[in-house]
């Protein structure tokens, strides 16, 4: 009875989070106007002795790819030896064909980039057909653009963006890295404004028209998107700060990391 109980709380629980998703991207995409597109999504990699076999999530439930891939559990093993026992490593992958795929899920896949809508009817049918696909926002044009680094650097940040009772939009963050939400701005604009610092840390990302950013509440590779500062309740559409009021914070936030913040995790 326990055991059934338990799953049925795991199946409530996720009937709860796919609902969740599509009306995020419904939200984003009607009520604020942001262009988003399903993400690649994750699928998971099981290796045994006898090699790798990969289940993939299809609206149509798991099913088994027929060829052996090399995924984040690393390469396959195609025997075993005199003595050993089967094992089985479980780890999460993409579902592009990348097997070695740098953000494991966090990406458009298909439909692209450049699919990417604010039609509701669309939305709705992509988040049916595929309810646990990640929300991606398409940024760049009329829609927000962001500036991310690192998650330490990332908090330092905000900090010191506080301390000058400067006014914030959302913040995304995922446990690697946190992404403050700005107004549109071109990659001309985003030119000048750099020129003119001394030295900008690699490890600092710019999302603009082109690029594209995963929105709460994605689950990627490297794990839950969630609002470290979430949208004003009730906003018709959420304010955005300039980008030129926060990229300095940012730039010195970083630097001061160890090692220039280039080499924390993406």
């Amino acid at each position: 009875m326990r055991e059934i109980l338990g799953r049925r709380r795991k199946l409530r629980f996720r009937r709860k989070a796919r609902t969740a998703r599509l009306d995020a991207a419904v939200t984003f995409a009607v009520e604020w106007n942001w262009p988003v597109v399903p993400g690649a999504g994750l699928r998971t990699t099981t290796r045994t002795a006898t090699g790798l076999r990969v289940l993939s999530r299809t609206a149509a439930g798991l099913r088994m790819l027929p060829r052996t891939v090399t995924g984040p559990v690393g390469p396959a093993r195609t025997d075993a030896g005199p003595g050993e026992s089967a094992r089985t490593d479980t780890g999460p992958g993409c579902s592009c064909p990348d097997p070695d795929c740098v953000v494991p899920g966090a990406h458009p896949y298909d439909p692209g980039l450049l699919a990417a809508t604010t039609d509701e009817r669309m939305v709705r049918w992509w988040w049916t057909r595929r309810p646990d696909a990640p929300v991606v926002l398409a940024t760049g044009g009329g829609a927000p653009c962001a500036v991310s680094l690192p998650a330490v650097a990332g908090a330092r940040a905000l900090a010191a963006l506080d301390a000058t009772g400067m006014r914030l939009g959302p913040v995304v963050a995922t446990p690697t890295r946190w992404s403050i939400l700005v107004a549109p701005y071109d990659l001309e604009r985003l030119g000048d404004l750099l020129y003119a610092k001394d030295s900008v840390p690699s490890s600092l990302r710019f999302h603009s028209e082109g690029g594209y950013l995963l929105l709460p509440p994605s689950i990627a590779g490297s794990g839950q998107v969630r609002w470290e500062r979430a949208p004003l309740a009730g906003s018709a559409r959420p304010w955005l700060p300039d980008v030129e009021a926060v990229v300095d914070a940012l730039v010195e936030a970083s630097t001061n990391m160890p090692g220039g913040g280039s080499r924390l995790a993406y």
